[in-house]
């Protein structure tokens, strides 16, 4: 009887989590018809893109536009094609980091829900891991009253975000549980007692609860995919009028941010 209570309670836990691994976002979708092939820095005086050569070119605030500390003179109409593409650049870009942070903050909901349910009381080392991909997220994005977003940053936290986070999540689900396993059978026996002891009836109320948090999780975790493949096709956008930028100032053309695949 333990060992069928205790494998109710580890499937509960792991199908909400499943739920979420399932619509795990993530930013290198094959679908998408760009990638970036540099990298930039945005602050509230200027935009500098980076090349993997260590080549720059800095567009500000004000329009202007120097290369690797040149500066290059431009017309009227030039000046008007940079500034928009500036513009999309800073509107844009900062939502990667933003539907990051709606990914993490649905994980915490499923764990939340779980836990309640549950009546797990050690909630502490979850949290933590919330926090510390919250910390970590941040810190990959923000740097030093910056916003940094390109290729390096962008290979890096698509290849090792989502298996840490799932790794370590699981971790604390079952540190989580092992603390916790009085509460455990106490909440599991109450539920089996509510159901007269029928079994069958138990396992339903059981499949429910899945079903019923999986369902709220893979709701919200479509439409942060939704978020995502929109802003993929803003990027698309954003690389159709950075190649205009480019025909327009050829000196941009080595310092293009996105590249068609």
């Amino acid at each position: 009887m333990n060992k069928i209570i205790l494998l109710t309670a580890a499937t509960m836990m792991s199908t909400t989590v499943a739920a979420h691994e399932q619509h795990t976002v993530t930013f290198n979708d094959e679908n998408c018809e760009v990638e970036f092939q540099n990298d930039v820095r945005i602050t509230p005086d200027n935009l500098v893109i980076t090349t993997a050569s260590h080549a720059t070119a800095e567009i500000t605030s004000q329009g202007t536009l120097t290369l690797n500390g040149d500066t290059i003179p431009l017309n009227q109409q030039q000046q008007a094609m940079l500034t928009q593409y500036s513009e999309q650049l800073r509107g844009r870009l900062p939502q990667v980091a933003n539907i990051a942070f709606e990914g993490i903050k649905l994980a915490g909901v499923a764990l939340n829900e779980v836990a309640t349910t549950f009546n797990l009381t050690n909630l502490d080392d979850i949290h933590a891991v919330i926090n510390d991909f919250e910390t970590q997220v941040h810190g990959t994005f923000y740097q030093q009253g910056a916003f940094v977003m390109g290729k390096q940053t962008f290979d890096d936290f698509g290849s090792n975000f989502d298996e840490q986070f799932n790794e370590k999540v699981e971790t604390v689900i079952k540190g989580a549980m092992m603390q916790s396993i009085g509460s455990l059978l106490v909440t599991i026996g109450t539920e089996m007692s509510n159901s007269n002891g029928d079994m069958s009836a138990f396992e339903q109320r059981m499949e429910d609860f899945a079903t019923q948090i999986e369902t709220k999780v893979t709701q919200q975790a479509q439409a942060i995919e939704q978020k995502a493949d929109s802003l993929c096709g803003e990027f698309e956008q954003i690389a159709h009028h950075e190649a205009i930028v480019a025909n327009a100032i050829p000196e941009m053309s080595a310092y293009q941010l996105f590249k068609f695949k």
